[in-house]
């Protein structure tokens, strides 16, 4: 072979390899980027698609449940919501036996959304009668919710305790009211 072939056939070589190494970065690349963002774009949306169909199926259920949530929720007037939840709270001690010694109701205003009675609760009984006015209060169909509880023993044998316990109590508050 000549030179002069041989240098035309390396400088024919060196383009082809500078214009595959242009292609790979101009073309090849982020193609394959668009390729693999578009699939995961896909993947993500058939996951929301397959959420939203899942939730169109228990739209009823949802609603339902919802409506039970919004018609167990406090009143919106501060002095009759508190006597319902003090009203409650002594339904409750009958009930199970125990006895409440304080209880000290506290409103916060979180947001224009809604609004939280705090009510502490100092009670004592049997292990067994706190627990059924705990489960009571859980259980009720008020929109309450045990948030602490401190228990303490008054004898060495356990016989007698003594319960604290802060229960708050939600209020939907519609803009404009």
């Amino acid at each position: 072979m000549k030179i002069e072939n041989r240098q035309q056939i390396l400088i024919v070589l060196t383009i082809a390899a500078v214009a595959l190494l242009a292609a790979d970065k101009l073309v090849f690349t982020p193609l394959t980027r668009a390729w693999t963002g578009r699939s995961k774009e896909i993947a993500r949306l058939r996951t929301q698609v397959s959420d939203g169909a899942s939730l169109m199926k228990r739209e009823q259920a949802i609603r339902t449940q919802w409506d039970e949530m919004r018609t167990s929720m406090l009143p919106n007037n501060q002095s009759l919501g508190q006597e319902q939840v003090l009203k409650a709270l002594v339904s409750w001690s009958q009930e199970s036996g125990v006895s409440i010694n304080g209880t000290t109701p506290q409103w916060k205003n979180d947001t224009d959304e809604y609004k939280t009675l705090i009510c502490r609760v100092d009670a004592s009984g049997s292990l067994w009668t706190l627990s059924r006015f705990l489960y009571d209060i859980e259980k009720g169909p008020m929109a309450l919710k045990v948030e602490s509880v401190d228990l303490s023993s008054h004898d060495n044998q356990g016989q007698q305790l003594t319960l604290g316990l802060q229960v708050n109590g939600l209020v939907l508050t519609p803009k404009g009211k």
